[in-house]
């Protein structure tokens, strides 16, 4: 087993959160210097990124570890949300660092500045890459593991990096052969593509805040799952959400009339270890239901679903 596998939760994420925030704070220096010795718009555009991804990684340092702490009288359902905070507070970040980026661009678009030095702003343009696409490795490894939305956030924001990196070498390749009204074309062009980001993070965050369903692949394995267990009839009123990396499922099992108690008892334990194998960080509460019951209670707006062998 590898290194990374054999760690907890735990040592993921504060991993995960240490390279994002050392990664963050290299580039700054490397593109603060790049950007002084070439003069290019685009570059500073992947500079202001970088400025945005460093505050964006130091919320994500103490919102995951908030959200790491375990439930307690005043939050019963855990500090999970703390990471979708951290998500829209990215977004927010980000979105705001365009205004700065227009500032420096909009002027160019009609009178181009010389880029100097372009050879400097390759070579650190390629170095940012190497070491964006190691982060956002070691991210997409630990979100694996986790399913840190934090974690994922960031990792698609520096995805994202890699691209706008490349965009700002071409632009330093046409400027060394003495193009240099594409620069600031570049710049928005990558500004433009942070603005969507923002709105993918963003977007994630709100649903994670206002306790959006897992996704249909993954509440139709709790489904399946549900039907495919031993003595069951049936399962209706299906509940779910994420806070963090944890998921909330909820739902109704249909059950024989006659059943005695303690194998009802024994159907829902074996169902929710089950659960708890394909999402080991859930937690699962599981209502049980007499069929006749449920046959009489339940009406044409409820979603439900009869096992194969009922």
């Amino acid at each position: 087993m590898s290194y990374t596998l054999a760690m907890t939760y735990s040592q993921l994420i504060k991993l995960a959160t240490w390279a994002s925030v050392i990664v963050a704070l290299v580039l700054i220096i490397i593109k603060t210097w790049a950007w002084d010795q070439t003069q290019s718009v685009s570059l500073l555009a992947s500079l202001i990124d970088s400025i945005m991804d460093s505050a964006a990684s130091l919320i994500n340092f103490f919102a995951v570890r908030y959200a790491m702490a375990p439930a307690d009288e005043e939050h019963r359902f855990g500090h999970g949300k703390a990471e979708a905070l951290a998500g829209l507070a990215q977004a927010l970040l980000i979105l705001g660092s365009i205004g700065l980026l227009l500032s420096q661009t909009v002027g160019r678009l009609w009178d181009p500045v010389m880029v100097e030095n372009s050879a400097i702003g390759i070579s650190v343009m390629i170095a940012s890459m190497v070491l964006t696409g190691a982060l956002v490795l070691l991210q997409r490894l630990v979100v694996k593991r986790t399913q840190s939305t934090a974690i994922e956030a960031d990792s698609l924001h520096y995805a994202s990096d890699l691209l706008m990196n490349f965009g700002v070498i071409i632009a330093l390749i046409l400027a060394a052969y003495g193009y240099y009204g594409a620069d600031p074309y570049l710049a928005l062009g990558i500004g433009a593509y942070v603005v969507y980001s923002a709105w993918g993070i963003a977007k994630t965050a709100f649903h994670l805040l206002l306790d959006h369903e897992l996704s249909d692949e993954q509440r139709q394995i709790i489904t399946q799952l549900a039907l495919t267990q031993p003595l069951v009839l049936g399962m209706h009123d299906l509940r779910s959400r994420q806070s963090g990396h944890m998921q909330f499922i909820q739902l109704h099992l249909e059950l024989q009339d006659n059943m005695l108690l303690m194998q009802a008892h024994d159907v829902a334990d074996a169902l929710e270890q089950r659960i708890m194998e394909a999402f080991p960080y859930a937690d699962v509460i599981i209502h049980l239901d007499p069929v006749s019951v449920a046959d009489q209670k339940i009406d044409g707006k409820t979603e439900r679903f009869t096992a194969p062998h009922h």
